[in-house]
């Protein structure tokens, strides 16, 4: 938290102590440790604090459903409480959920994918973390698109990973391409790919995807797809690896398009030559994934129509965001295909996003999150707009933020 806002009055906040040594001893703290801050966190924090202090604050920053996932599913939960079985699982997830998670593919993207193959994890984190455990070893390099979302360079750090940036703008669509990687391929062992994707919010084309892939296993490059965000786009569907790989690792979450976020429950489908080294580091690391997340997720998937109904209702924010960051001066957007967030050019008006957006967080009462999180290079031209919440408050932070960039 910046200095100048911890001389604001009135507000309580946090104090950190400083990276090496402590108070206490002489012991340093590890190298792999020392990675940036969530600044998605960091200006959610703030956030609060302005709002504690008395200030209205409209958020478009998590990357959060607004609403919670259907009341069939809540009400069912109920009734488990007190009858369903609650103690650990399996370590690579319940059976009957595993099995309605290769029904799903096979709905969804026509493919036949092994059980043996799937994972629940604690979240999509754990499945990057157990991929990035699995696949590589010390001092690899990992080529990801940047912008990109931040934890992933950060978790490969922390697991003595060496992250390889691919630097795309607007006009790659903030998508990375095989031509891209080519010139440094031999100096890597995987990559990561997002679509849609987190800050920008936009989809490879399927062309490009299925290049990627061929490619990368002729080459022996690991990949790993971020599907995080599959189910929500917007005007046409996303394809998952999987129809173009049997190598590459694949990671989703149940937070996203099926409304648990907070629940802590991902799966990975994962090569059939790394299932048994994924499973031992699953049962080492988590020993299970809640049981009652499960229940939760094998009962949402009862109830996809009203989680299309929710994409529908982000589209309409999409809308609404759009139209109102252009007539506000917001001109350079990215494309928004899917996911929900607006990835928008603020250099007309600003080369801080930092600065920006606390601005924007104390003047307009609008929060949302610094590009810098997301690209260290050139994230002080971006900040990412998030339209997950209800359509007034898009509403409402559209209408601050046309005032208080028109001043």
């Amino acid at each position: 938290m910046n200095s100048w806002f911890l001389q604001r009055p009135g507000l309580i906040y946090e104090t950190f102590p400083a990276k090496g040594k402590t108070e206490e001893d002489d012991m340093k703290q590890a190298g792999r440790s020392d990675i940036r801050p969530f600044e998605v966190m960091e200006a959610f924090r703030e956030a609060e604090l302005v709002a504690a202090a008395g200030q209205d604050v409209v958020h478009l920053s998590l990357g959060q459903p607004g609403q919670t996932a259907p009341r069939p599913v809540l009400d069912y939960l109920s009734t488990l409480i007190n009858t369903a079985p609650l103690g650990y699982t399996d370590a690579r997830g319940m059976m009957q959920l595993r099995e309605r998670i290769a029904q799903f593919y096979h709905e969804r993207y026509g493919l036949e994918i092994p059980v043996s193959r799937i994972f629940v994890t604690v979240g999509s984190s754990a499945a990057f973390v157990m991929t990035m455990l699995a696949a590589f070893d010390e001092g690899a390099s990992i080529a990801i698109g940047r912008p990109c979302y931040p934890a992933y360079p950060n978790i490969m750090k922390a697991c003595s990973l060496n992250p390889m940036f691919l630097d795309t703008d607007a006009a790659q669509n903030f998508q990375p391409s095989w031509e891209m990687l080519a010139p440094v391929k031999g100096g890597v062992k995987g990559m990561v790919i997002a679509s849609p994707s987190n800050p920008a919010g936009t989809m490879m084309p399927e062309g490009d995807l299925e290049t990627l892939a061929t490619q990368c296993e002729a080459e022996g490059i690991r990949l790993i797809s971020d599907e995080i965000y599959h189910g929500v786009t917007y005007g046409k569907e996303a394809t998952s690896v999987l129809k173009y790989s049997d190598s590459a690792f694949v990671m989703n979450s149940f937070s996203k398009y099926f409304l648990l976020p907070g629940w802590r429950l991902g799966w990975a489908v994962v090569p059939q030559s790394l299932t048994r080294a994924f499973e031992s580091l699953l049962q080492n690391f988590f020993i299970s994934p809640p049981a009652i997340s499960q229940y939760a997720a094998l009962k949402v998937f009862d109830h996809l129509d009203a989680l299309d109904k929710v994409v529908e209702s982000y589209d309409a924010n999409r809308d609404v965001l759009i139209k109102g960051l252009q007539e506000a001066g917001l001109t350079k957007l990215s494309t928004a295909d899917g996911a929900f967030y607006i990835y928008a050019d603020i250099s007309d008006f600003s080369r801080d996003s930092k600065d920006f957006c606390r601005r924007m967080l104390h003047e307009a009462g609008v929060c949302a999150v610094p590009g810098n999180d997301f690209d260290e290079s050139r994230g002080h031209d971006y900040v990412r707009f998030s339209f997950s919440g209800e359509l007034a408050d898009i509403e409402r932070a559209v209408e601050r933020l046309h005032h208080w960039l028109k001043q």
